[in-house]
């Protein structure tokens, strides 16, 4: 790949070296090459590569049989690109696995920042805001989410941060990339972005101890009427819940707010994925539904930070998973979804978000 960007990770599971070599047997049977290091690297774990042929046939099976909603189709996925060792890196870059995360007592308790942990929350928002405006920059027909995938990955790494969804439960990419009838978790892939689409780039980010999170969705080309109005909406009620994010505000009065907004223009929202705590942990509490009368504890605080990022459905709030990735939530009627996320500090007069669009940000398609 072009040096300008970076390279890519070793695929033998215990190595983080950088990786050029491409496994032949890959290429003869048309995958996404797996890389490695050096051929030492390569014979050693070549015992569990080969499986991941036979794996990636099962794969290539079951997404042949598989009952898609909609018209979108999946691409090939390219392999995990290499963060560079001077980079503070999170629990599960090796591992795969968020352990300490799920142990972590932040998991039921809300903590309030302190000034020093604010500060460094505001320093990665930096970084995760001007990685998705340079992702948002190559949103155009023919350039593929893999090629934004890197785009954003380079960023990030330029600025000496590590993209967190990378290698998240084992998520293969820098950004999740959800594309049309996509809802979220989409995986970046070689399919080119097409005149009409419309797609959410979301973008997560670790930097000094901190993760942040914040994504928007894009026009492509020129855009149906139904999905401007999809677009603007989910823009609008993102918007409308900020504005009542204060000290004393109920955690479940988000959701009641988003709902009679969106329920009041003929659209959905998605049940399955919530807002959610962000700073030490990359996901922790509180949690944050998005639909009306819900349940969920608490009272904003000053000091708390976390995530409210509504997913906006055309028809259905019901969501499915393509099984063949188990990452990708498409809405169950092949309809369209839209989706906008900012993290938020709650201060003393009221809240902070720290995601905020800049002056310098590409423009959105739409009136804000």
């Amino acid at each position: 790949m072009d040096s300008a960007i970076g390279t890519y990770i070793c695929q033998t599971i215990d190595c983080s070296k950088p990786a050029t070599l491409q496994c032949p047997t890959c290429i003869k049977m048309a995958l996404a090459p797996a890389y490695f290091c050096d051929q030492e690297c390569f014979k050693r774990y070549w015992p569990i590569h080969k499986t991941f042929h036979k794996k990636q046939e099962e794969q290539e099976d079951q997404k042949n049989k598989f009952k898609f909603t909609g018209p979108l189709r999946p691409g090939k996925i390219s392999a995990r690109l290499f963060v560079p060792d001077h980079i503070k890196k999170p629990e599960w870059y090796l591992s795969g696995q968020p352990t300490e995360e799920m142990k972590s007592k932040l998991q039921q308790v809300v903590d309030c920042k302190t000034p020093e942990d604010i500060q460094k929350m505001r320093d990665c928002a930096a970084i995760g805001r001007g990685a998705l405006d340079a992702g948002h920059a190559a949103v155009k027909p023919g350039v593929t989410t893999d090629e934004i995938d890197k785009i954003v990955h380079k960023y990030i790494i330029d600025h000496d941060a590590y993209p967190s969804p990378l290698n998240y439960n084992g998520f293969k990419k820098s950004l999740c990339t959800s594309v049309n009838e996509v809802i979220c978790h989409g995986i970046p892939d070689d399919r080119p972005l097409e005149n009409g689409d419309i797609v959410n780039l979301d973008v997560s980010v670790y930097y000094k101890g901190f993760h942040i999170d914040l994504n928007e969705t894009y026009f492509v080309g020129e855009v149906s009427e139904s999905s401007k109005f999809l677009v603007e909406k989910a823009y609008t009620c993102l918007q409308k819940a900020i504005e009542v994010c204060k000290p004393g505000t109920m955690y479940r009065d988000v959701g009641n707010i988003i709902e009679k907004y969106i329920s009041e223009n003929g659209l959905a929202v998605n049940r399955t994925y919530c807002g959610h705590g962000v700073g030490q942990l990359f996901h922790c509490a509180p949690t944050i539904p998005h639909y009306g009368k819900n349940k969920a504890p608490g009272f904003m605080k000053p000091g708390h930070t976390f995530t409210i990022e509504p997913m906006i459905n055309q028809g259905t709030h019901q969501d499915i998973l393509w099984t063949f990735d188990n990452w990708t939530a498409v809405t169950a009627d092949g309809q369209r979804s839209a989706q906008f996320e900012h993290s938020i500090l709650i201060t003393e007069g009221g809240c902070e978000v720290l995601t905020a669009r800049l002056p310098t940000s590409p423009p959105l398609d739409f009136k804000i």
